[in-house]
């Protein structure tokens, strides 16, 4: 008994804790592009106080969210239970996991650039943008995709959402850092999908009892 309440407690844990990720994943987005607006192939290299304190708090955000997908993610993988498909749950659980090791690694990055100075060096700038738009977002991309594929199987997403998750996943594949803003398609897409899980659990609630 005390199993299959737990279980039934996954599917808003993993509502939650998507919501959360989305939230702070894309706060931390908006952050750097507004401070950043040239991303790595902008001219001025220059950062000012101001530039520097977005940056320094986006910084800050990063690793709450990449703790809180990290929730998110085994939430999922456990709704799935005995019926899923071991080689795409390989995948799935591969993919989250390199894509919070490269948003790790692109955060320690950028900090690195920030500690050089007013004039940080392109070559850093460089690193820490390729690592999150281009390496992190097409591990997202492979993420999107595995969910997307599982929540078919088991009917846990309905029609809708799992072509918007190909869709999704295919923007950040393709189109990669070649689109500014494109990396907020994946906290959009997480928040989309926490909502409908939460929205589902609220359908589900205890049924009355049939009278004898």
């Amino acid at each position: 008994m005390q199993r299959k309440q737990e279980r039934l407690g996954t599917p808003r844990a993993a509502g939650i804790a998507g919501v959360v990720f989305a939230v702070l994943m894309a706060a931390a987005i908006v952050l750097v592009r507004i401070a950043l607006p040239g991303g790595a192939g902008g001219t001025d290299m220059t950062v000012d106080d101001g530039q520097r304190s977005a940056v320094r708090t986006a910084l800050a955000l990063l690793p709450f969210a990449g703790i809180a997908f990290l929730w998110f993610m085994g939430a999922l993988r456990e709704q799935g239970g005995e019926g899923e498909d071991r080689f795409v749950s390989t995948v799935f659980i591969g993919s989250g996991l390199v894509f919070v090791a490269t948003l790790f690694c692109s955060a320690a990055a950028a900090t690195t650039v920030l500690d050089e100075g007013q004039q940080p060096s392109p070559f850093g700038r460089h690193f820490a943008y390729t690592l999150l738009t281009t390496y992190a977002m097409r591990m997202a991309a492979v993420f999107i995709f595995t969910t997307s594929a599982i929540g078919r199987r088991l009917g846990a997403l309905p029609r809708p959402l799992v072509v918007l998750g190909y869709l999704a996943g295919l923007a950040l594949l393709v189109l990669g850092a070649s689109l500014p803003w494109s990396e907020l398609v994946f906290p959009a897409w997480a928040l989309i999908v926490s909502l409908n899980i939460l929205w589902g659990r609220r359908g589900t609630g205890p049924q009355p009892a049939a009278p004898s």
